[in-house]
């Protein structure tokens, strides 16, 4: 039998309901667990068990009155530090941060506190989520579970190393590029990118969503769930819409889908993830649906104007602040924004219409497709002191070419695991959606979970 440390939310959801566990015990099973991982692994910021029994105690003195609040009540979570939660200093996973605590709570948090989650503490972050790394000036190093030579990507790199290694069943991260499904690509999880204004977030900004990061696509819909519930202080958000997130079974016959092994632009995909995409989408192809292989619809003049204008947006941050605190942002990041120093007016004006652009060339290439698949990412994970995988702060960007472009576009999202390297490493699959779609990606991830075959067993902390 699993240990509790191990099960899915879903799993424990049933215990609870049966008296069989309870969240307390369920609880001081994953704070076990992350004490024997977390030398190793360097994932996680602010963690506090203290806090985390009390809320699992609330949580258990409501189911034995049949009273949960939801049914993620009692579930070890953790947030990724850029989601506040109140009293907790937001770091951003920078040593140029100020820590003062937070006033409240952001929206996912008080939906998550609302439902009853117990917060086991918070996940790392590279640098104001800037790279795809678990690189940080704040934090230690966090570590890939799969291999700890290797990066868990990023920005949520604490939250792809902490679904892969058991750090309870539910995370949450923030993607702007890739930021949740990268790291799940890396470390062998799930994700969902929601669509723009699926889930309030605080502050909003173009392209920026929260998403659920889990072991099973079960748990990623039960998070939606909760976390798709509307907030005023997101002035981007989509109208509330009731979806029936359980209803994730759902036959592929028929089904029209493009698939993307060519971004035209950025790092060429290594054969191995090129091997792993094919057979997921000969599956497909078996089980009735209709495969066709897509053109590129991007080009490296896209991806160099939203770098330009990236860079400046995040270099006026950083003239804001002090001397001495700017000195403390890693030098990578400070490298990449300080490129931006001399662009001209109309540099920069062009740059953010190639994110327009990057948008309509995605919507038109993907609008023929029910869904569309690819890599998550052209290579398996990376070594894990760099701060992408280029290491090349001119061309930073060259792994994201096939998650850009749906931030930009504000498509659905997600990433599964479909392979593994010879080394053992996780391949991620992509899974693409129009806009608003978001139970569509989830029900095809939750059958394409179904087809694959037999997963490892997830890795353990060194003994």
């Amino acid at each position: 039998m699993a240990e509790l440390h191990e099960l899915s939310a879903a799993e424990l959801g049933a215990l609870y309901r049966q008296g069989a566990a309870s969240p307390v015990e369920a609880t001081r099973a994953v704070l076990r667990h992350i004490e024997r991982w977390e030398p190793h692994l360097e994932a996680t910021y602010a963690l506090d068990g203290e806090t985390a029994l009390a809320m699992a105690q609330a949580s258990e003195a409501r189911w034995m009155k049949g009273e949960p609040a939801s049914a993620i009540d009692g579930v070890p979570t953790m947030l990724k530090e850029n989601i506040a939660t109140r009293g907790v200093p937001v770091a951003l996973g920078t040593a140029a941060t100020e820590l003062v605590p937070a006033a409240a709570d952001s929206p996912p948090a008080a939906r998550l506190r609302e439902a009853g989650a117990v917060f086991l503490g918070k996940t790392t972050m590279p640098d104001y989520g800037m790279l795809s790394s678990g690189l940080s000036s704040f934090h230690p190093l966090t570590r890939n579970p799969w291999g700890l030579s290797k990066n868990p990507g990023g920005s949520s790199s604490g939250a792809g190393a902490g679904v892969a290694a058991g750090y309870g069943p539910l995370h949450l991260g923030t993607d702007i590029g890739g930021s949740v499904r990268l790291p799940a690509g890396w470390c062998g999880i799930v994700t969902l990118k929601p669509s723009l204004g699926r889930i309030p977030i605080d502050p909003p900004y173009p392209a920026r969503v929260a998403g659920p990061m889990t072991r099973t696509v079960e748990d990623t819909a039960l998070l939606m769930e909760v976390l798709s519930r509307p907030d005023a202080r997101d002035h981007m958000s989509l109208p509330y819409q009731r979806i029936d997130w359980a209803r994730l079974d759902r036959d592929v016959a028929g089904l029209r889908i493009g698939l993307l092994m060519d971004a035209g632009w950025g790092t060429p995909v290594e054969p191995q993830v090129r091997q792993a995409v094919l057979d997921a989408a000969r599956a497909f192809e078996a089980a009735g649906a209709i495969v066709e292989p897509m053109q590129p619809w991007a080009d490296r003049s896209m991806i160099e104007g939203v770098d330009r204008f990236w860079r400046m947006r995040f270099h006026l941050e950083m003239c804001k602040l002090p001397a001495e605190r700017r000195d403390r942002v890693l030098p990578f990041i400070r490298a990449w924004a300080e490129g931006a120093a001399g662009l001209s007016g109309e540099a920069v004006f062009e740059g953010y219409s190639q994110t327009l652009n990057l948008r309509a060339a995605t919507v038109a290439a993907t609008q023929p497709y029910d869904y569309v698949l690819s890599p998550t990412a052209p290579m398996p994970a990376f070594a894990a002191e760099l701060p992408c995988p280029t290491d090349d702060v001119t061309r930073p960007f060259d792994h994201i070419a096939f998650t850009l472009a749906y931030n930009m576009s504000e498509q659905p999202a997600a990433s599964v695991n479909c392979g593994y390297t010879g080394g053992g490493l996780p391949i991620g699959l992509q899974i693409a959606g129009r806009r608003h779609d978001d139970l569509g990606v989830l029900q095809l991830a939750r059958a394409w979970e179904r087809m694959r075959p037999a997963q490892r067993a997830w890795p353990q902390p060194p003994r």
